[in-house]
């Protein structure tokens, strides 16, 4: 079994085409395909959004128990589907259910007049699932039958956004060590990384797990109870379980890309300007002006290997759960120590803003 990379996320979400256009306006994407009862999805519209390599679907249940409906009912808008590009999905699906994945949909082939795709779907963490795509001949060809592709649109240019860098995962307490096993024995997953993080009286653990590709990369989170609650413990409730906290997207020129996103109305975690202050001490030299990293808000690491460039956006739900990082890696291969606390202090610096914002307006 090889496990090529991420060969697309799909959402849940209360309303496809209102998704839809936030992460095209404000994030860039552009419609590429569409799906509904017209085409064999039954009691459900699906939005097929492209970015670069990026491939993200909306889904929006039309029925009450349609899974995508309970799904939201419990969860709210999140990722449900983290989609596997496999060399072959019937044999990934009877290694995979071997090793003790649970089984969800058998394989099934869709096929069109220039693409074959052949599919099925094992569990993941809490009520997320994986689904096995194995792709041969046109591979633009999504779903063959099931989504109707679309050109581009006239006038839409490319996106500063071009794949996906890794999956942030939080699960509940003392349930980490169980989530980083099951990826290592059941998917063959390397652990890469680990970390204990403190910060004002909250900590947490966390653990990065990557496919033997190298292109899947999840990062578990998992809160420490013998501390005080903190920005895990409201995701974990408020997310109603273990969930995708937030997708990382890589870019090219993260500063070009913040000013893009920024501009179309997307809001970034803020950045305290001392953060900034001898920077260059403690990274190395940067090629981009700290001034202008400033301004962003944009933070920098580094490991072993090169710098790291992320920046968080707000999160874009009422619950305020999934939220996005943007990352520009100058040769870096896994996560600064630093950057993972400066996002669990923007996190908890966000919740605070909100929290207050509700006090006043109940005031």
């Amino acid at each position: 079994m090889e496990i090529r990379g991420i060969d697309h996320i799909e959402m849940f979400v209360g309303d496809a085409r209102q998704a839809a256009f936030y992460f095209g306006t404000a994030v860039g994407f552009h419609l590429g395909g569409q799906g509904g009862p017209e085409t064999g999805l039954t009691d459900q519209r699906s939005l097929l959004l492209r970015q670069g390599a990026i491939r993200m679907v909306l889904t929006s249940g039309l029925t009450a128990d349609h899974d995508a409906s309970t799904y939201v009912q419990r969860h709210g808008d999140g990722i449900a589907v983290v989609a596997l590009e496999v060399d072959d999905t019937a044999g990934a699906y009877a290694e995979l259910v071997g090793r003790g994945a649970t089984p969800l949909a058998p394989p099934r082939t869709l096929t069109g007049p220039d693409a074959e795709v052949v599919v099925a779907e094992v569990g993941g963490f809490g009520d997320v699932r994986h689904r096995l795509v194995q792709r041969r001949g046109d591979r633009d060809d999504f779903l063959p039958g099931a989504v109707e592709m679309l050109p581009t649109p006239p006038g839409v240019t490319a996106g500063p956004l071009t794949d996906i860098d890794h999956l942030a995962i939080c699960v509940p307490p003392g349930q980490l060590d169980r989530t980083v096993a099951h990826y290592r024995q059941v998917f063959g997953f390397d652990q890469i990384f680990t970390e204990y993080i403190e910060v004002a009286g909250q900590a947490m653990n966390s653990t990065v797990v990557q496919s033997p590709s190298g292109r899947v990369t999840l990062v578990v989170l998992e809160p420490d109870t013998s501390h005080r609650p903190g920005q895990i413990d409201t995701f974990l409730a408020q997310h109603a379980g273990a969930g995708v906290q937030h997708l990382a997207l890589n870019t090219d020129d993260i500063v070009t890309a913040v000013e893009a996103l920024r501009d179309r109305g997307v809001r970034f975690a803020f950045t305290p300007g001392s953060y900034y202050d001898a920077i260059e001490d403690r990274v190395g030299r940067l090629d981009a002006p700290v001034d202008k990293l400033r301004e962003l808000g944009v933070l920098v690491d580094r490991d072993h290997a090169g710098q790291l460039l992320q920046i968080f956006t707000e999160s874009m739900h009422v619950r305020r759960t999934l939220f996005l990082e943007l990352i520009e890696r100058r040769g870096a291969l896994t996560f600064g120590s630093g950057n993972i606390k400066a996002l669990y202090e923007a996190k908890e610096r966000e919740l605070a803003a909100t929290a207050a914002a509700q006090q006043k307006v109940g005031a």
